[in-house]
């Protein structure tokens, strides 16, 4: 089992733990048992389509016997209107799945919805828009699917796939040099492949990374003439990515500079779900 297969399944089941209880009292007693019937999940707003892949799942973990017709795949471009798939199987199973699987397509597809937006604000330049780990607790691992189904790329998972040293950690080590050198010996004691990313507040600080030698530069709070002077000054020598206040409107300003990455918080944390509901058919 995989481990994005093992948080998913764990999300899974403490959502059905905490909605259902000792029982969906509701559907219980208004619905036999052998009742069997169908289900469409249908579109009300435009936007972009996921999470077809998790609500299979959560059909699947909760009653194996619940037939699912996909009609449209994750990543597609929905209008209201449309119907993204069929679920037949006992009524009972229908009714009982159906809230979280809203929640958790509803959610994952305003993410990717809003994602696709603001990739499609960079077209022509290179520069791809990133996520950040200001994510739902435990929902993380689907947000972050949302964020790739959407055209974005995931920054990283969490603290354990990428040395990320932000300002905080520059200054309880005493200082860019101790850190960077630091997290460079902790990797080959430990022999960790990790890469390291160090987050810069002024230029000064920017030319100790690129002396001390990182994979990635973060400009914090730089303006857009300042991200187009650090890019110069980088001239490839390592990866950049902008961030810190970075509005939708701003966006372009920063990727015309020719940074490689811009991360955007706004993609997992202050997102609007994308309408759809799922009625007997």
């Amino acid at each position: 089992m995989t481990k994005e297969k093992e948080l998913i399944d764990k999300l899974i089941d403490l959502a059905f733990a905490e909605d259902i209880g000792d029982g969906d009292h509701t559907t219980l007693s208004c619905i036999p048992e052998t009742a069997i019937g169908k289900s469409k999940l249908l579109i009300k707003e435009k936007g972009v389509l996921a999470g077809i892949e998790v609500a299979k799942e959560i059909f699947n973990r909760f009653d194996p016997t619940m037939k699912v017709e996909v009609f449209i795949q994750d990543g597609t471009e929905v209008n209201p209107g449309d119907v993204a798939m069929i679920v037949e199987g006992k009524v009972q199973s229908l009714l009982q799945t159906e809230r979280l699987m809203l929640n958790v397509m509803q959610r994952m597809s305003g993410i990717a919805t809003m994602t696709r937006k603001y990739q499609n604000q960079l077209e022509g330049t290179h520069t791809r828009v990133l996520d950040t780990r200001k994510t739902t607790p435990g929902m993380r691992i689907i947000e972050k699917m949302a964020v790739k189904i959407g055209g974005g790329v995931n920054h990283r998972i969490g603290l354990f796939d990428m040395i990320l040293i932000k300002d905080n950690h520059v200054d309880f080590a005493g200082g860019i040099d101790k850190a960077v050198n630091r997290a460079k010996e902790y990797c080959k004691t430990h022999g960790k492949d990790l890469k390291i990313e160090l987050e810069v507040r002024n230029f000064d600080e920017l030319q100790q990374a690129l002396e001390l030698g990182v994979d990635r530069v973060m400009f914090d709070n730089f303006t857009p003439e300042m991200t187009k002077k650090a890019v110069e000054i980088v001239n490839g020598q390592c990866e950049t990515e902008s961030s810190g206040g970075i509005t939708f409107d701003t966006l372009r300003d920063y990727a015309v500079c020719g940074v490689d990455f811009i991360s955007v918080g706004a993609l997992t944390h202050s997102v609007k779900g994308l309408d759809m509901s799922f009625k007997a058919c």
